[in-house]
């Protein structure tokens, strides 16, 4: 992998990886329109650590405050009953169906799982599950001529049974195209929760699971046609370029829908497919010579 490569992927990294649209698509997607080696699972894992370190950043209160309250419930049965205490419980469970799955899953991930026509598929899929997700949050929101505007559930009203479910909307984020974010922000919106709940609880949620990740991966990063220099390099520009990103969002999805992204995914997974059905562009692009 040459620098430049290293960079571009990098910025695809950082620009997607927050949005839901499927960072790990994207990074396919870009190697294989522009000739380039497929970056493989490994190399997507590490530079999710430069993102995730961006979410540490940007909720750094709230994860210090978490952090801190968990540890003292530990010790202490009346922190038991603290939101933020609870918190922490709830991100540790629902990080429980991502571990076990990605471990179970790990060469499907990163051979069959890759195939541009699953990818396809995934962007259409999830696309219309995050525009049917995102139309009933706003039927909610605004009621209408013979209904009430209802109430959408907070962080607050959070419990083990929701936490396991945006695990396994989480979890679902290990096959490209299905995005973390818009897995777990589809589900989180489809059992009733606010835009900005259901993306808090998803980025934090992710970072356990991507830094576990991307530690478990670090063996293999030297390892085929992608080294330590440029990965290294990659991580760091998707560091920079996803803080600048997460904090766009988190504003972005207090007032405006998420059917902007629904159509890019939709239009993406049909343009592939017609690619790929055309004989333009090999469903394996770029993993012979990984």
């Amino acid at each position: 992998m040459s620098w430049f490569e290293s960079f571009v992927l990098g910025l695809v990294q950082g620009l997607t990886e927050f949005l839901p649209i499927s960072s790990s698509a994207h990074l396919r997607l870009t190697a294989a329109f522009a000739g380039w080696h497929d970056p493989g699972a490994a190399f997507t894992a590490i530079t999710q650590i430069g993102t995730e370190a961006a979410v540490l950043i940007y909720f750094r209160k709230d994860i210090v405050r978490i952090v801190s309250a968990w540890f003292k419930s530990l010790t202490d049965r009346s922190m038991r009953g603290d939101h933020d205490a609870q918190m922490g419980w709830l991100v540790i469970v629902g990080s429980i169906p991502i571990g076990v799955l990605g471990v179970t899953f790990k060469d499907q991930i990163e051979g069959p799982f890759r195939d541009l026509r699953l990818i396809a598929t995934t962007l259409i899929v999830m696309g219309i599950v995050l525009g049917i997700a995102d139309r009933l949050a706003a039927r909610d929101e605004a009621g209408g001529k013979h209904r009430a505007v209802k109430e959408r559930k907070s962080l607050k009203e959070l419990g083990v049974k929701d936490g396991l479910i945006f695990g396994f909307c989480q979890a679902m984020a290990l096959i490209p195209g299905v995005s973390r974010s818009g897995a777990t922000i589809s589900g989180g919106l489809l059992m009733g929760y606010t835009r900005e709940a259901a993306a808090r609880y998803s980025f934090l949620l992710a970072i356990p699971a991507v830094l576990a990740s991307g530690v478990f991966e670090l063996k293999d990063a030297g390892e085929g046609h992608v080294s330590w220099g440029p990965t290294i390099f990659a991580t760091f520009i998707a560091f920079g370029v996803g803080y600048v990103v997460i904090a766009w969002f988190m504003k972005f999805i207090t007032t405006k829908s998420f059917m902007p992204f629904v159509i890019y995914r939709i239009i993406l997974g049909l343009v592939l497919f017609a690619l790929v059905g055309a004989g333009a562009l090999s469903p394996h692009a770029g993993e012979s010579a990984g």
